[in-house]
């Protein structure tokens, strides 16, 4: 019994002496032993090192906490046959790889990462290429995913995923990830206490980045561009956003940020450059908009009359087509000491602050809201005499939407 005994564990010390198993560290090299041969005989903790080369794998489950570490940026190919890598465990670091061609499925959420019910988790350092859904994180928190590059191969939004998708998740750390050619950059629905720092999302079919019935939520100097839309956030509240850059979100219903059913947030410091229509509101309350930059958009903003109680201040408009439009005759909203490059007013007092209320709705773009055919007319000389006649007397723009404290000069945000 003894000698059989010895006999086994000869064997399998050379069985898998090519991973170098010594003090908690298992180095793989291609064509030896698959990455999944080497999570299965891991101890929890230990660290696994993949050597360059490219891997033949899918349905990879890291199943304790383990430390995986790619070398020179190993690929690990999945063939279009399935989903690469599920994290099952706690604890679990996995870095400094290229995932590459996941499988499609129109029953299952597929993923080049999935995270399932784990905690304290980081991804970062990978690059992920044609693989439906990039990251995705399932019931998870204090996870952080971080420089990663999604680059997807989205041509509709049926058979797309998204780049970096959270589902029912607390405490995330978002930064640093380049997203690109998926159905939306970033995904939250049901996602709290979370942050989205310093990424690009660019290139994306739907949105660059999406809220749904999440809450307390930061988004904090990204940038969004040339997406179907730049930012969605509905049915959401306390989100802040801030420092972030919208550009290029133009097409015939693309907005740079759509707000539907949010409350009590911020929205400041950022820029919102050449979009169809910089901000899209509906039935958005308690927002504070200030200190934000509007240059060369359609619309600077679209704030139908079901927005309530928002502050628009020490904003800069500038070489917008349209200022602002509404929909509704009333308003409930509180503008002032914002720059608008289209006021004509004085100052007398020389405080840097017109001494004339400024009126920023044009009553041509309160007729494009009912009739946008209209449009072709845009550079007429009668549109400019009715939009004159309609700044002396307003008759169908709201006559209590005004800044009456307009800035004489273009603010500036260093």
């Amino acid at each position: 019994m003894g000698i059989k005994y010895i006999k086994t564990t000869l064997i399998l010390f050379f069985v898998y002496m090519p991973f170098w198993l010594t003090a908690g560290l298992l180095k793989v090299n291609p064509g030896e032993f698959s990455i999944r041969e080497a999570i299965k005989i891991a101890q929890p903790h230990d660290t696994i090192q993949v050597a360059s080369g490219t891997y033949l794998e899918h349905d990879i489950i890291v199943d304790k906490p383990l430390v995986i570490i790619g070398i020179d940026r190993p690929v690990i190919d999945g063939e279009h046959k399935a989903e690469i890598i599920i994290i099952a465990s706690d604890s679990v670091t996995f870095s400094g790889f290229q995932i590459q061609n996941v499988g499609f499925s129109f029953t299952k959420d597929w993923a080049g990462i999935k995270l399932d019910r784990v905690d304290y988790c980081t991804i970062e350092n990978n690059r992920l290429i044609d693989t439906y859904f990039g990251i995705y994180l399932k019931k998870v928190k204090h996870t952080i995913v971080k420089n990663n590059i999604m680059e997807g191969i989205a041509k509709n939004e049926v058979n797309s995923g998204n780049g970096i998708h959270l589902w029912y998740c607390e405490d995330i750390l978002i930064e640093g990830n380049k997203i690109s050619g998926h159905r939306d950059g970033i995904y939250f629905e049901f996602v709290e206490e979370s942050k989205i720092l310093n990424n690009v999302s660019e290139g994306n079919i739907r949105y660059g980045l999406h809220f749904m019935f999440s809450n307390h939520d930061d988004y904090i100097g990204n940038t969004f561009k040339n997406n179907g839309t730049g930012v969605a956030v509905m049915f959401s509240n306390f989100i802040i956003m801030k420092d972030n850059k919208f550009i290029d979100n133009w097409g015939t219903s693309n907005y740079g940020l759509l707000l539907k059913e949010i409350y009590d947030g911020e929205l400041s410091g950022n820029v919102f450059k050449s979009n169809t229509t910089a901000i899209f509101a509906d039935g958005t309350n308690r927002i504070r908009i200030t200190h934000n930059n509007f240059i060369s958009n359609g619309w600077a903003m679209n704030i139908f009359g079901s927005c309530m109680d928002n502050e628009i201040a020490f904003n800069n408009f500038i070489s917008n087509t349209f200022d602002l439009t509404t929909n509704s005759s009333r308003n409930h909203n509180s503008y002032h000491d914002n720059y608008w490059d289209n006021y004509t007013g004085y100052d007398l007092d020389r405080d840097g602050i017109g001494d004339v209320p400024y009126r920023p709705v044009r009553l041509f773009s309160f007729v494009i809201s009912k009739v946008p055919e209209s449009i072709i007319l845009l550079r007429s000389f009668f549109i400019d005499m009715i939009n004159i006649a309609e700044k002396v007397a307003p008759v169908l723009t709201p006559q209590s939407l005004l800044d009456d404290r307009p800035k004489m000069k273009m603010l500036r945000y260093d």
